[in-house]
């Protein structure tokens, strides 16, 4: 017959004295008053194993911080767990550390984790914008919470102050940057759901924007204005080499002598600075390899086209060209990414083939059979094609005021 323990008392407990050795008083199912030599009394709840039958101690905590009733109640709980044979230790720990984790994962950790990923997916010029905007406008208010505890209401009352300046294209781009984040956590198994999917329904959507852009009729005024522009050579040259080439600011601003091809005369992008992460070729023409051919004397030693002024080791920012034709007046009338749309306009005018005009601006073409076409035959059929734009271009500037002379290409070519 199972002996029968008599419950302890509260004066029981609290009168308990230490002995030279330490000693134990028991409640009745498992549950026992521990008395040390030092007069501490520690609460512990003796079970067995639910698979092992091993016996085990679980502490509850320290009397009196801890008291009879709650001891006997956390005691409950333990009991509980094991009649559906979860250990009340382990259950505790991994509570514990789950606990420990949801603090750890903070918004600006987990989204540090998904950037070493999203971050091989784009430019570096883009990445550095991207996680410049979250240093910028996240990070200093949220970026220490939890993700398991960032809600939707903190992140519009983090985003308002920058909705309220007028920058919508800003808080709508934060918001994709934050939903991209919270469905990493969610797919990485930090967090269960997105709390931040429906955010960018609490602010004004931005109107869009077209790339400011001139008329085919106005280049003739545009390189007139860049010939006696007070700007400096090299940027001169970086506007001419993006209106030539078509390129994007970024691939045009970080372009390496060691991408240029001479003897085939062509310039090779690689996929981890292109856009769209595919490498693009570029067949260059006698008015771009006479851009070259200036450009030689200045930079020629050097490992970029366009070496930034502060620090020559490095190339030009891609704001460059954009900041020098705000200085030539063209402030909300053309971007130096408007230079593309200003080609697109003038080729398809022309009549050239639209495949070849979105090859030529490296688009991605959706239609996958015609993005398998042989790539080798796109390239040459885009010689003319790029020639013929030099030439349109050279033949705006009046009196040869462009540094892309053709005439100036055979030096570099044949030196």
């Amino acid at each position: 017959m199972a002996k029968v323990v008599k419950p302890l008392t509260n004066t029981e407990v609290l009168q308990a004295k230490p002995k030279d050795k330490e000693y134990n008083l028991s409640d009745g199912e498992g549950l026992f008053l521990r008395v040390k030599p030092t007069g501490s009394k520690l609460w512990l709840f003796n079970y067995y194993h639910p698979y092992t039958k091993q016996r085990k101690n679980l502490s509850i905590g320290t009397y009196p911080d801890i008291s009879l009733a709650t001891a006997r109640s956390k005691k409950r709980e333990a009991r509980e767990l094991l009649a559906n044979n979860i250990d009340p230790k382990e259950h505790r720990e991994s509570v514990q550390k789950a606990k420990e984790q949801e603090h750890t994962n903070t918004l600006r950790k987990v989204a540090t984790d998904w950037f070493e990923i999203k971050s091989t997916k784009v430019t570096h010029d883009y990445g550095e914008d991207l996680w410049r905007s979250l240093e910028n406008h996240i990070f200093p208010k949220i970026g220490n919470h939890p993700v398991s505890m960032l809600s939707a209401t903190k992140a519009i009352d983090t985003l308002k102050p920058i909705a309220a300046k007028g920058s919508l294209e800003t808080v709508r781009r934060l918001c994709q940057r934050l939903n991209e984040i919270m469905t990493f956590a969610v797919n990485t198994g930090v967090i269960f759901s997105n709390p931040l999917a429906g955010i960018s329904q609490a602010f004004e959507a931005p109107k869009t924007k077209l790339m400011a852009t001139i008329k085919p009729e106005e280049l003739p005024g545009l390189m007139k204005t860049l010939n006696f522009a007070s700007i400096k050579l090299v940027t001169r040259c970086l506007i001419e080499w993006q209106l030539h080439t078509m390129v994007r600011p970024s691939e045009a601003s970080g372009a390496k002598w060691s991408e240029i091809d001479f003897k085939n005369q062509i310039w090779t992008i690689p996929a981890e600075r292109m856009k769209m992460k595919k490498q693009h070729s570029i067949p260059l023409s006698p008015q771009a390899l006479g851009l070259l051919n200036t450009l030689n004397p200045i930079s020629g030693h050097r490992e970029f086209l366009f070496p930034a002024d502060r620090n020559p080791k490095t190339h030009a920012n891609a704001q460059t060209a954009n900041m020098a034709l705000k200085r030539m007046g063209y402030s909300g009338k053309l971007v130096s990414h408007g230079l593309r749309a200003l080609a697109s306009t003038v080729l398809n005018e022309q009549g050239f083939d639209p495949d070849l005009i979105e090859a030529a601006l490296a688009h991605v073409d959706k239609n996958e059979v015609r993005r398998a076409y042989n790539r080798a035959e796109y390239l040459e059929r885009r010689r003319p094609l790029m020639c013929w734009w030099s030439q349109h271009i050279e033949n705006a500037a009046t009196g040869d005021m462009s540094l892309s002379s053709a005439k100036k290409a055979l030096r570099l070519v044949n030196g």
